[in-house]
Protein backbone atom coordinates (compact mmCIF):
# COMPACT_ATOMS: atom_id res chain seq x y z
CA UNK A 1 0.00 0.00 0.00
CA UNK A 2 1.37 3.62 -1.33
CA UNK A 3 2.75 5.97 1.76
CA UNK A 4 1.34 9.71 1.71
CA UNK A 5 2.13 12.28 0.07
CA UNK A 6 -0.63 12.37 -3.06
CA UNK A 7 -4.19 10.82 -3.23
CA UNK A 8 -5.19 7.22 -3.61
CA UNK A 9 -8.16 6.84 -6.22
CA UNK A 10 -9.78 4.87 -2.81
CA UNK A 11 -10.37 6.90 -0.43
CA UNK A 12 -10.49 4.19 1.88
CA UNK A 13 -6.69 3.62 0.98
CA UNK A 14 -6.13 7.01 1.39
CA UNK A 15 -6.99 7.03 5.38
CA UNK A 16 -4.53 3.80 5.81
CA UNK A 17 -1.77 6.39 5.44
CA UNK A 18 0.39 8.08 7.98
CA UNK A 19 -0.70 10.83 10.91
CA UNK A 20 2.36 12.40 10.91
CA UNK A 21 5.99 12.01 9.43
CA UNK A 22 6.96 9.41 12.52
CA UNK A 23 3.97 7.20 11.88
CA UNK A 24 4.31 4.93 9.02
CA UNK A 25 1.18 2.75 8.75
CA UNK A 26 1.75 0.44 5.28
CA UNK A 27 -0.28 -2.63 5.07
CA UNK A 28 -1.78 -3.22 8.48
CA UNK A 29 -1.55 -6.83 7.60
CA UNK A 30 -3.23 -9.14 9.63
CA UNK A 31 -0.69 -10.82 11.91
CA UNK A 32 -1.52 -12.11 15.66
CA UNK A 33 1.59 -14.15 17.73
CA UNK A 34 1.09 -17.98 17.56
CA UNK A 35 -0.43 -19.04 20.74
CA UNK A 36 0.58 -22.40 21.38
CA UNK A 37 -2.95 -23.40 20.59
CA UNK A 38 -6.05 -23.35 18.06
CA UNK A 39 -7.27 -20.81 20.06
CA UNK A 40 -7.92 -17.09 18.31
CA UNK A 41 -5.32 -14.86 19.60
CA UNK A 42 -5.76 -11.14 19.60
CA UNK A 43 -3.80 -8.21 21.16
CA UNK A 44 -5.01 -6.03 23.80
CA UNK A 45 -3.05 -2.89 23.75
CA UNK A 46 -3.89 -1.28 27.26
CA UNK A 47 -2.25 2.29 28.11
CA UNK A 48 -3.25 3.14 31.63
CA UNK A 49 -0.23 1.85 34.42
CA UNK A 50 -2.49 2.37 37.14
CA UNK A 51 -5.19 -0.07 35.55
CA UNK A 52 -2.93 -3.24 34.54
CA UNK A 53 -3.72 -5.19 37.18
CA UNK A 54 -7.69 -4.48 36.82
CA UNK A 55 -7.29 -5.38 32.91
CA UNK A 56 -5.53 -8.10 33.31
CA UNK A 57 -8.29 -9.76 35.16
CA UNK A 58 -11.11 -8.70 32.38
CA UNK A 59 -8.89 -10.42 29.88
CA UNK A 60 -8.47 -14.01 32.01
CA UNK A 61 -11.91 -13.33 32.97
CA UNK A 62 -13.18 -12.96 29.02
CA UNK A 63 -11.16 -16.05 28.70
CA UNK A 64 -13.03 -17.98 31.09
CA UNK A 65 -16.02 -16.94 29.14
CA UNK A 66 -15.13 -17.20 25.45
CA UNK A 67 -12.57 -20.42 25.50
CA UNK A 68 -11.83 -19.63 21.80
CA UNK A 69 -10.24 -16.77 22.51
CA UNK A 70 -6.74 -15.72 24.10
CA UNK A 71 -6.20 -12.69 24.70
CA UNK A 72 -2.66 -11.13 25.11
CA UNK A 73 -2.20 -8.22 27.09
CA UNK A 74 0.16 -5.78 26.44
CA UNK A 75 0.75 -2.75 28.89
CA UNK A 76 3.19 -0.20 27.99
CA UNK A 77 4.77 2.18 29.50
CA UNK A 78 4.66 5.02 27.19
CA UNK A 79 1.23 4.66 24.56
CA UNK A 80 1.91 6.92 22.09
CA UNK A 81 5.72 6.01 21.23
CA UNK A 82 4.48 2.30 21.73
CA UNK A 83 1.75 3.21 19.29
CA UNK A 84 4.02 4.84 16.90
CA UNK A 85 6.72 1.74 16.90
CA UNK A 86 4.06 -0.84 16.25
CA UNK A 87 2.82 1.05 13.12
CA UNK A 88 6.19 1.61 11.97
CA UNK A 89 6.76 -2.21 12.41
CA UNK A 90 3.66 -2.86 10.45
CA UNK A 91 2.64 -4.97 13.66
CA UNK A 92 -0.51 -2.94 15.21
CA UNK A 93 -2.75 -4.22 17.90
CA UNK A 94 -6.16 -6.16 17.22
CA UNK A 95 -7.78 -3.70 20.18
CA UNK A 96 -6.49 -1.03 22.87
CA UNK A 97 -7.46 1.32 25.06
CA UNK A 98 -5.96 5.29 24.50
CA UNK A 99 -6.28 8.45 25.77
CA UNK A 100 -8.65 10.29 23.55
CA UNK A 101 -6.36 13.23 22.84
CA UNK A 102 -4.32 14.82 20.04
CA UNK A 103 -1.99 11.98 19.31
CA UNK A 104 -5.58 9.24 19.59
CA UNK A 105 -7.08 11.99 16.66
CA UNK A 106 -3.76 12.04 14.68
CA UNK A 107 -4.17 8.16 14.62
CA UNK A 108 -7.48 8.54 13.89
CA UNK A 109 -7.23 10.45 10.82
CA UNK A 110 -4.69 8.54 9.62
CA UNK A 111 -7.35 5.57 9.02
CA UNK A 112 -5.30 3.35 11.75
CA UNK A 113 -8.29 2.38 13.18
CA UNK A 114 -12.44 0.49 12.59
CA UNK A 115 -15.02 2.92 11.88
CA UNK A 116 -17.91 2.11 14.51
CA UNK A 117 -20.03 4.28 12.67
CA UNK A 118 -23.46 2.55 13.41
CA UNK A 119 -21.83 -0.46 15.26
CA UNK A 120 -24.25 -1.68 18.31
CA UNK A 121 -21.07 -1.44 20.05
CA UNK A 122 -21.98 2.56 20.50
CA UNK A 123 -25.12 1.81 21.92
CA UNK A 124 -26.33 3.03 25.40
CA UNK A 125 -23.19 5.06 25.23
CA UNK A 126 -23.64 8.66 26.35
CA UNK A 127 -23.71 10.49 22.78
CA UNK A 128 -21.69 13.90 24.46
CA UNK A 129 -18.70 11.41 24.65
CA UNK A 130 -19.23 10.02 21.38
CA UNK A 131 -18.97 13.98 20.05
CA UNK A 132 -15.98 14.55 21.66
CA UNK A 133 -14.34 10.95 20.40
CA UNK A 134 -15.33 12.45 16.39
CA UNK A 135 -13.96 16.19 17.50
CA UNK A 136 -10.44 14.78 17.53
CA UNK A 137 -10.78 13.63 13.94
CA UNK A 138 -11.56 10.61 12.18
CA UNK A 139 -10.87 8.38 8.97
CA UNK A 140 -13.48 9.67 6.67
CA UNK A 141 -16.21 12.26 7.80
CA UNK A 142 -18.95 10.78 9.52
CA UNK A 143 -16.55 8.06 11.03
CA UNK A 144 -16.27 7.21 14.93
CA UNK A 145 -13.10 5.65 15.48
CA UNK A 146 -13.17 5.20 19.10
CA UNK A 147 -15.75 4.42 21.83
CA UNK A 148 -16.03 5.97 25.05
CA UNK A 149 -15.13 3.91 28.19
CA UNK A 150 -14.78 6.08 30.85
CA UNK A 151 -13.72 9.85 31.10
CA UNK A 152 -12.51 12.69 33.52
CA UNK A 153 -13.19 16.24 34.21
CA UNK A 154 -11.21 19.00 34.04
CA UNK A 155 -11.93 21.96 36.30
CA UNK A 156 -11.10 22.30 39.80
CA UNK A 157 -10.92 20.25 43.38
CA UNK A 158 -11.48 21.36 46.57
CA UNK A 159 -11.06 21.44 50.24
CA UNK A 160 -15.04 20.90 51.31
CA UNK A 161 -14.79 21.32 55.27
CA UNK A 162 -12.35 24.45 54.72
CA UNK A 163 -14.93 25.96 52.27
CA UNK A 164 -17.34 25.14 55.14
CA UNK A 165 -14.94 26.60 57.65
CA UNK A 166 -15.27 29.91 55.92
CA UNK A 167 -18.67 29.70 55.07
CA UNK A 168 -17.58 30.05 51.15
CA UNK A 169 -20.28 28.56 48.80
CA UNK A 170 -18.70 27.19 44.96
CA UNK A 171 -18.09 29.86 42.77
CA UNK A 172 -20.73 29.94 40.17
CA UNK A 173 -19.10 32.94 37.98
CA UNK A 174 -15.75 34.22 36.90
CA UNK A 175 -16.54 37.23 39.83
CA UNK A 176 -17.74 35.06 42.43
CA UNK A 177 -14.08 33.09 41.79
CA UNK A 178 -11.86 35.56 42.09
CA UNK A 179 -13.60 36.86 45.29
CA UNK A 180 -12.95 33.49 46.50
CA UNK A 181 -9.49 33.49 45.64
CA UNK A 182 -9.17 36.93 47.33
CA UNK A 183 -11.21 35.93 50.57
CA UNK A 184 -8.79 33.25 50.94
CA UNK A 185 -5.43 35.29 50.33
CA UNK A 186 -7.13 37.47 53.05
CA UNK A 187 -7.39 34.89 55.20
CA UNK A 188 -3.61 33.78 54.51
CA UNK A 189 -4.17 30.50 52.80
CA UNK A 190 -3.14 29.92 49.45
CA UNK A 191 -6.33 29.79 47.06
CA UNK A 192 -4.66 28.07 44.15
CA UNK A 193 -2.03 25.85 44.24
CA UNK A 194 0.67 25.98 40.97
CA UNK A 195 2.53 22.80 40.02
CA UNK A 196 4.34 24.66 36.55
CA UNK A 197 7.14 22.58 37.21
CA UNK A 198 4.84 20.33 35.49
CA UNK A 199 4.30 22.51 31.99
CA UNK A 200 1.13 20.38 31.51
CA UNK A 201 -0.77 21.25 34.54
CA UNK A 202 -1.15 24.32 33.23
CA UNK A 203 -3.53 22.80 30.57
CA UNK A 204 -6.24 21.99 33.30
CA UNK A 205 -7.15 25.44 33.83
CA UNK A 206 -7.20 26.13 30.45
CA UNK A 207 -8.93 23.98 28.65
CA UNK A 208 -12.22 25.16 30.42
CA UNK A 209 -11.45 29.10 30.46
CA UNK A 210 -10.72 28.70 26.18
CA UNK A 211 -13.97 26.29 25.96
CA UNK A 212 -16.20 28.74 27.08
CA UNK A 213 -14.36 32.21 25.70
CA UNK A 214 -13.35 30.88 22.17
CA UNK A 215 -15.93 30.96 19.72
CA UNK A 216 -17.94 27.71 19.22
CA UNK A 217 -16.38 26.86 15.95
CA UNK A 218 -12.86 28.22 16.62
CA UNK A 219 -11.34 24.44 15.89
CA UNK A 220 -12.64 24.57 13.03
CA UNK A 221 -11.86 28.06 11.66
CA UNK A 222 -8.66 27.63 12.54
CA UNK A 223 -7.70 24.52 10.74
CA UNK A 224 -9.03 26.15 8.01
CA UNK A 225 -7.40 29.40 8.37
CA UNK A 226 -10.45 31.41 9.40
CA UNK A 227 -9.11 32.80 12.70
CA UNK A 228 -6.12 32.72 14.68
CA UNK A 229 -5.12 31.98 18.61
CA UNK A 230 -4.91 36.11 19.12
CA UNK A 231 -8.44 36.30 17.88
CA UNK A 232 -9.82 33.62 19.62
CA UNK A 233 -8.05 32.90 22.73
CA UNK A 234 -6.34 35.83 24.04
CA UNK A 235 -9.28 37.08 26.70
CA UNK A 236 -8.89 33.29 28.06
CA UNK A 237 -5.69 33.32 28.00
CA UNK A 238 -5.31 37.25 30.20
CA UNK A 239 -7.62 34.88 32.61
CA UNK A 240 -5.41 32.29 33.04
CA UNK A 241 -2.71 34.70 34.46
CA UNK A 242 -5.08 36.38 36.92
CA UNK A 243 -5.60 32.70 38.01
CA UNK A 244 -2.31 32.33 38.69
CA UNK A 245 -1.87 35.88 40.52
CA UNK A 246 -3.49 34.03 43.17
CA UNK A 247 -0.87 30.99 43.94
CA UNK A 248 1.56 30.10 46.34
CA UNK A 249 5.32 32.10 45.60
CA UNK A 250 7.45 30.41 43.17
CA UNK A 251 4.87 28.53 41.20
CA UNK A 252 7.48 26.49 39.20
CA UNK A 253 9.07 25.48 42.10
CA UNK A 254 6.23 22.44 41.92
CA UNK A 255 5.56 19.81 39.98
CA UNK A 256 2.13 17.42 39.83
CA UNK A 257 3.38 15.16 42.67
CA UNK A 258 4.25 18.20 45.31
CA UNK A 259 1.14 19.88 44.09
CA UNK A 260 -1.34 17.13 45.08
CA UNK A 261 0.36 16.34 48.15
CA UNK A 262 0.78 20.16 49.33
CA UNK A 263 -3.32 20.49 48.28
CA UNK A 264 -3.95 17.07 50.09
CA UNK A 265 -1.88 18.47 53.23
CA UNK A 266 -4.39 21.61 53.29
CA UNK A 267 -1.62 24.02 52.06
CA UNK A 268 -4.40 25.49 49.61
CA UNK A 269 -8.15 25.93 49.17
CA UNK A 270 -8.30 24.63 46.00
CA UNK A 271 -6.34 22.95 43.14
CA UNK A 272 -6.81 23.70 39.29
CA UNK A 273 -6.48 19.88 38.25
CA UNK A 274 -8.98 17.86 37.24
CA UNK A 275 -10.48 14.67 38.48
CA UNK A 276 -7.90 12.49 37.39
CA UNK A 277 -5.89 13.87 40.49
CA UNK A 278 -7.86 12.70 42.78
CA UNK A 279 -6.71 8.99 43.18
CA UNK A 280 -3.24 10.50 44.02
CA UNK A 281 -4.23 12.66 46.33
CA UNK A 282 -6.41 10.40 48.60
CA UNK A 283 -2.68 8.35 48.35
CA UNK A 284 -2.03 11.14 50.63
CA UNK A 285 -4.15 10.70 52.82
CA UNK A 286 -6.23 14.36 53.35
CA UNK A 287 -8.42 14.63 56.27
CA UNK A 288 -11.04 16.56 54.37
CA UNK A 289 -13.18 16.02 51.44
CA UNK A 290 -12.13 16.23 48.20
CA UNK A 291 -14.87 17.88 46.25
CA UNK A 292 -15.04 19.22 42.53
CA UNK A 293 -16.80 21.79 40.40
CA UNK A 294 -16.67 23.19 37.01
CA UNK A 295 -14.41 26.51 36.73
CA UNK A 296 -16.26 29.04 35.43
CA UNK A 297 -14.89 32.10 32.99
CA UNK A 298 -17.81 34.36 32.37
CA UNK A 299 -20.33 35.74 34.79
CA UNK A 300 -23.31 34.20 33.18
CA UNK A 301 -23.93 30.56 35.00
CA UNK A 302 -25.83 29.76 31.80
CA UNK A 303 -22.44 29.57 30.12
CA UNK A 304 -20.07 27.51 32.30
CA UNK A 305 -20.01 24.01 30.11
CA UNK A 306 -17.49 20.98 31.96
CA UNK A 307 -14.55 20.32 29.98
CA UNK A 308 -14.98 16.42 30.38
CA UNK A 309 -12.40 13.94 28.03
CA UNK A 310 -12.77 10.36 27.35
CA UNK A 311 -9.69 9.41 29.48
CA UNK A 312 -9.85 5.57 28.00
CA UNK A 313 -11.19 4.91 24.60
CA UNK A 314 -11.54 1.35 23.14
CA UNK A 315 -10.25 1.10 19.46
CA UNK A 316 -9.80 -1.73 17.17
CA UNK A 317 -7.22 -1.96 14.06
CA UNK A 318 -8.72 -1.18 10.77
CA UNK A 319 -9.65 -3.87 8.71
CA UNK A 320 -8.12 -6.52 11.23
CA UNK A 321 -8.30 -10.54 10.17
CA UNK A 322 -10.02 -10.97 13.97
CA UNK A 323 -13.07 -8.43 13.74
CA UNK A 324 -15.59 -11.04 15.41
CA UNK A 325 -13.30 -11.76 18.00
CA UNK A 326 -12.70 -8.69 18.29
CA UNK A 327 -15.80 -7.03 18.92
CA UNK A 328 -16.95 -9.49 21.63
CA UNK A 329 -14.05 -8.34 23.41
CA UNK A 330 -15.73 -4.61 23.01
CA UNK A 331 -18.60 -5.81 23.76
CA UNK A 332 -17.70 -8.04 27.33
CA UNK A 333 -15.26 -4.83 28.02
CA UNK A 334 -18.62 -2.16 27.92
CA UNK A 335 -20.52 -4.13 29.99
CA UNK A 336 -22.43 -2.09 32.72
CA UNK A 337 -20.92 -4.13 35.28
CA UNK A 338 -17.32 -3.83 34.39
CA UNK A 339 -17.51 0.25 33.23
CA UNK A 340 -18.58 0.93 36.46
CA UNK A 341 -16.04 -1.47 38.57
CA UNK A 342 -13.80 0.24 36.33
CA UNK A 343 -14.84 3.69 36.91
CA UNK A 344 -15.01 3.49 40.91
CA UNK A 345 -11.76 2.10 41.21
CA UNK A 346 -10.30 4.94 39.49
CA UNK A 347 -12.53 8.26 40.30
CA UNK A 348 -13.88 7.91 36.45
CA UNK A 349 -16.67 9.19 35.12
CA UNK A 350 -18.56 6.34 33.07
CA UNK A 351 -19.45 7.02 29.47
CA UNK A 352 -22.31 4.62 29.22
CA UNK A 353 -25.85 6.48 29.41
CA UNK A 354 -27.58 5.44 32.83
CA UNK A 355 -23.88 5.01 34.77
CA UNK A 356 -23.00 7.12 37.65
CA UNK A 357 -20.26 7.36 39.36
CA UNK A 358 -21.77 8.18 43.40
CA UNK A 359 -17.99 8.95 44.88
CA UNK A 360 -18.51 12.23 46.44
CA UNK A 361 -15.10 13.91 44.64
CA UNK A 362 -17.67 13.73 41.62
CA UNK A 363 -20.91 15.15 43.24
CA UNK A 364 -20.15 18.60 41.72
CA UNK A 365 -19.93 18.03 38.38
CA UNK A 366 -22.98 15.27 37.55
CA UNK A 367 -25.41 17.56 36.57
CA UNK A 368 -23.38 18.82 33.73
CA UNK A 369 -22.62 15.23 33.06
CA UNK A 370 -26.37 14.66 33.00
CA UNK A 371 -27.38 17.91 31.17
CA UNK A 372 -24.34 16.62 28.77
CA UNK A 373 -23.15 20.24 29.20
CA UNK A 374 -19.88 19.04 28.57
CA UNK A 375 -16.94 19.67 26.18
CA UNK A 376 -14.05 18.03 25.14
CA UNK A 377 -10.49 19.60 25.99
CA UNK A 378 -9.13 22.11 24.18
CA UNK A 379 -5.47 21.11 23.98
CA UNK A 380 -6.41 18.03 22.59
CA UNK A 381 -6.73 19.43 19.40
CA UNK A 382 -3.04 20.24 19.22
CA UNK A 383 -0.59 17.56 18.76
CA UNK A 384 2.80 16.96 20.21
CA UNK A 385 4.81 18.83 17.47
CA UNK A 386 3.04 22.24 18.79
CA UNK A 387 4.77 22.60 22.55
CA UNK A 388 1.04 24.35 24.10
CA UNK A 389 2.58 23.18 27.61
CA UNK A 390 6.36 24.54 27.51
CA UNK A 391 4.33 28.02 25.50
CA UNK A 392 1.49 28.07 28.45
CA UNK A 393 4.30 27.54 31.44
CA UNK A 394 6.36 30.47 29.72
CA UNK A 395 3.48 33.00 29.66
CA UNK A 396 2.50 32.06 33.31
CA UNK A 397 6.13 33.18 34.17
CA UNK A 398 6.69 36.43 32.10
CA UNK A 399 3.12 37.21 31.40
CA UNK A 400 3.19 38.13 27.91
CA UNK A 401 -0.37 37.19 26.79
CA UNK A 402 0.26 38.59 23.87
CA UNK A 403 3.24 36.84 22.98
CA UNK A 404 1.89 33.40 23.87
CA UNK A 405 -0.90 33.48 21.51
CA UNK A 406 1.40 34.80 18.18
CA UNK A 407 3.90 31.85 19.52
CA UNK A 408 1.24 29.00 19.71
CA UNK A 409 -0.37 30.60 16.18
CA UNK A 410 3.57 30.73 14.77
CA UNK A 411 3.95 27.28 15.92
CA UNK A 412 0.23 26.20 14.69
CA UNK A 413 1.46 27.76 11.08
CA UNK A 414 4.57 26.32 11.03
CA UNK A 415 3.36 22.46 11.56
CA UNK A 416 0.32 22.92 9.67
CA UNK A 417 2.44 24.16 6.51
CA UNK A 418 3.56 20.45 7.12
CA UNK A 419 0.87 18.45 7.30
CA UNK A 420 -2.77 17.94 8.66
CA UNK A 421 -3.92 16.38 11.56
CA UNK A 422 -7.28 15.69 13.46
CA UNK A 423 -10.39 17.82 12.34
CA UNK A 424 -8.05 19.74 9.44
CA UNK A 425 -7.38 15.73 7.93
CA UNK A 426 -11.16 15.56 7.83
CA UNK A 427 -11.59 18.69 6.25
CA UNK A 428 -8.80 18.31 3.61
CA UNK A 429 -10.60 15.44 1.96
Amino acid sequence: MALPGGRHESRKSTRVAAACSVVVCAALAACSGASGDDRTEIVFFQFKPEATEYFDGLAARFEEENPDIRVVVDNVPSAETAMRVRLVKEDPPDVLTFNANGTFGEFASAGVFHDFAGSPLLEGVNPAYVEVIESLGAGEPGAVNGIPFAANASGALYNVELFAEHGREVPRTWTELIETAEYFEGQGIVPFYAMLADAWTAQSPMAPLTAQLAPEDFFARRFAGETTCREGWLEAMERLGTLFDYTQPDPAASGYEQGTRAFAAGESAILLIGSYAIPQIRSFEPDFTVGSFALPATDDPERTTLVSGVDVALAARVDGPHQAEVERFLAFLLQPDVVAEYSAQQVAIPALEGLENDDPALAGVQDFIAEGRIVGFTDHQFIQAIPLGPLIQRYLLDRDAEAFVDALDANWDRVAQRRTWGLGAVQDR
